[in-house]
């Protein structure tokens, strides 16, 4: 950091320069809060060539729509005592078009003279200097015009009239931002220079995904649009020195702590634990201090309930627990994860039989996990390490009361622990801690709760997969590995009649290298499908008894409850058609509105009826061809019309548009 300081001063000191100096660094890192807390002061104590001491303008250009905008914000800058009517009359983007100097570069040498009013336009070349000055340009990339036009609008400062020009930036977004600008719009016009080149179809270019025409593509976009190179040669020539801005975290973390002089318990806690906190701000691969000051303000608020409730709490945990709040903010708020990975794992214990399984299961469902706890708490002792009360926090900005006292009740107390389910210890590998009795005695006990259904049905695969391993290394006897899984597939389709929860997950152990695991696996979800379903046709059966039994409740439902619910699919219209010729003729003539009705807003659902209604079409044709034409059989005739029109395949190709 003093070298890098020590450099800008050299270039302001420096007689004349026709070149910027560019700060780059990644978003958070402290670039910014550098910029005002200490070269800014520095740069302000040097005196120029005339004997005037510098004077630093600050631009941000996150956000700017235009060139005209940055000419403002500068003259505003320049002139701080500028009157109230004046300032909002050059802050209106409406009333005003800065003059020439905007598109031809600032002659600084030149600038002194009188405010030039005529005709509502302000001559604002006219109206201060900056012979004295030194632009810093921040948020490049952040900008909302081309950064190309930008730099060409910097370099008539920095080239034509020598002003020292700061430029602080984060190159890798730049070069981002390059690449993906408008790059559908691109995209196509390559295709269709490329199929007029006589080199593939437009629709062979844009369907194919075969990598040759890929690449074909990518070039063609390069060649035409190479904005990138554009921005290296202007960068060539307007930037002098790119300075790598590393931040010393040390300095910045200590300032950061002394913000929390308010709340001393803390403060003091955190200079206790400033080496753990560098040391796991390092593991995050990033230098995004602004997310570390969001993870420490979470952590102040989870610190202040813990220290309230538990007021004997340990250093120890207290230190794991703030690990774990700085890792599962980075990981969240950079974007390393999506939520949900987190956001599905319920408890520490799971938590933990996640990380162990996902060893032997050596798939990918479950690999972020694993690299999450090898990054952060590798050699760790500590047996909990997951808090979701503080992973809930972080996701959602919301403190679960209930769930932090049952994280902090578990972490606390060991003796709490000893009392958790057997297969808990099986499923996070406790067991090799065990004695060879103990071992026999758990892994035999578990084995029988398993068959039983006594196990969350969530666990089976990964519970499934220790006991393959166990098997293979020939610590369970007397039971092949067929045997092994048809026990657990019989145990986990009792566990379902417990703890069924509908919806369909994508289950562990479908990608695994080991063919027993997979097929097992595969089974899973099998038998979980088909009980879903069952649970739904159950459903869709106690709905069509009220058809007879309480015909206001089944209308009700079905335009609520069952609205998006296949109910015909899964129903026996030879039930339903004796179920009709018994409910009177009002409430008749209301089903056939209901069915005609139905799929107005939902027609992806008579794809799934559409089957059975012709069924009960069809049935109703073949018992009404000899029945004495009543009332009941013109509704019932009114209903088969009605579902013909409804299957019939113009109304297909209506719903296909």
């Amino acid at each position: 950091m003093k070298e890098l300081i020590e450099s800008i001063e050299e270039y302001i000191r420096k007689p004349y320069t026709d070149y910027a100096v560019m700060i780059n660094g990644e978003w958070g890192s402290g670039k910014t809060h550098f910029w005002n807390n200490k070269l800014r002061k520095r740069i302000e104590v040097i005196k120029n060539k005339s004997g005037k001491t510098y004077k630093t303008i600050y631009i941000s250009l996150y956000g700017i729509n235009s060139i005209e905008e940055i000419s403002k914000k500068i003259f505003l800058e320049t002139n701080p005592v500028i009157t109230k009517t004046l300032k909002k009359f050059a802050e209106n983007t409406d009333g005003n078009v800065i003059p020439e100097y905007v598109k031809t570069g600032v002659d600084i040498a030149n600038l002194y003279g009188t405010m030039q009013v005529d005709g509502g336009r302000i001559d604002f070349a006219k109206m201060f200097t900056t012979d004295d000055k030194v632009l810093c340009f921040d948020d490049l990339e952040r900008a909302n015009i081309d950064i190309i036009d930008i730099l060409g609008y910097i370099n008539n400062f920095v080239e034509h009239d020598g002003i020292k020009t700061i430029l602080i930036c984060n190159e890798k977004e730049l070069a981002i931002k390059f690449k993906n600008n408008n790059i559908e719009i691109k995209t196509l016009i390559a295709t269709l220079m490329l199929e007029k080149e006589g080199k593939g179809k437009k629709s062979e270019l844009v369907d194919t995904l075969e990598e040759p025409v890929a690449n074909k593509l990518e070039e063609k976009v390069e060649s035409i649009f190479d904005r990138a190179n554009a921005y290296e040669r202007i960068k060539e020539k307007l930037v002098g020195e790119c300075f790598e801005y590393v931040p010393e975290y040390s300095y910045i973390l200590s300032g950061m702590i002394m913000r929390y002089d308010y709340n001393k318990p803390f403060e003091k806690f955190l200079k206790m634990e400033i080496g753990t906190i560098i040391s796991t701000f390092n593991k995050t691969n990033t230098r995004n201090l602004r997310v570390l000051k969001h993870a420490l303000n979470d952590f102040e608020r989870v610190y202040d309930n813990i220290t309230r409730e538990y007021p004997d709490v340990s250093n120890e945990l207290l230190r794991i627990v703030l690990i774990f709040t700085i890792a599962i903010s980075f990981e969240i708020k950079v974007g390393n994860v999506v939520k949900a990975k987190f956001s599905s794992v319920k408890s520490n214990e799971e938590y933990k039989s996640i990380i162990f399984t996902s060893n032997i299961l050596n798939g990918s469902s479950q690999y972020y996990l694993r690299e999450f706890d090898t990054r952060y708490f590798l050699n760790s002792k500590e047996d909990y390490r997951f808090f979701k009360f503080v992973e809930m926090y972080v996701r959602t900005r919301m403190f679960d009361e209930k769930q932090f006292k049952e994280d902090m009740k578990k972490a606390i107390n060991k003796k709490e622990r000893k009392n958790d389910p057997l297969y808990l210890k099986i499923i996070d590998g406790s067991y090799w801690k065990m004695s060879d009795i103990d071992f026999e005695i758990t892994s035999t006990k578990v084995l029988d709760n398993v068959k039983e259904g006594n196990v969350p049905s969530t666990e089976y695969t990964r519970l499934f997969a220790v006991y393959k391993q166990l098997h293979d290394l020939r610590l369970i006897d007397g039971i092949s590995v067929e045997e092994l899984s048809n026990r657990f597939l019989l145990g986990f389709k009792i566990a379902l009649t417990k703890q069924i929860e509908l919806g369909i997950d994508d289950y562990e152990g479908l990608d695994s290298v080991d063919e027993a695991i997979r097929s097992f696996a595969e089974q899973c979800r099998d038998a979980k499908i088909q009980y879903s379903e069952d649970i739904e046709k159950n459903k869709v059966a106690d709905l069509f008894k009220k058809l007879i039994e309480n015909v206001d409740a089944f209308y009700k439902e079905v335009v609520s409850d069952f609205k998006n619910i296949a109910i015909f699919e899964k129903y026996d219209m030879e039930l339903l058609y004796d179920k009709l010729t018994q409910i009177s003729n009002y409430d008749m003539y209301n089903f056939i509105s209901i069915v005609n009705s139905r799929y107005d807003d939902n027609k992806k659902l008579l794809k799934f009826d559409k089957k059975n209604l012709k069924r009960l079409a069809t049935i109703i044709n073949e018992k009404n061809k000899e029945t004495q034409v009543t009332i009941k059989t013109a509704l019932l005739n009114k209903l088969k019309d009605t579902i013909n029109v409804l299957c019939a395949p113009a109304r297909r190709g209506a719903l296909k548009q």
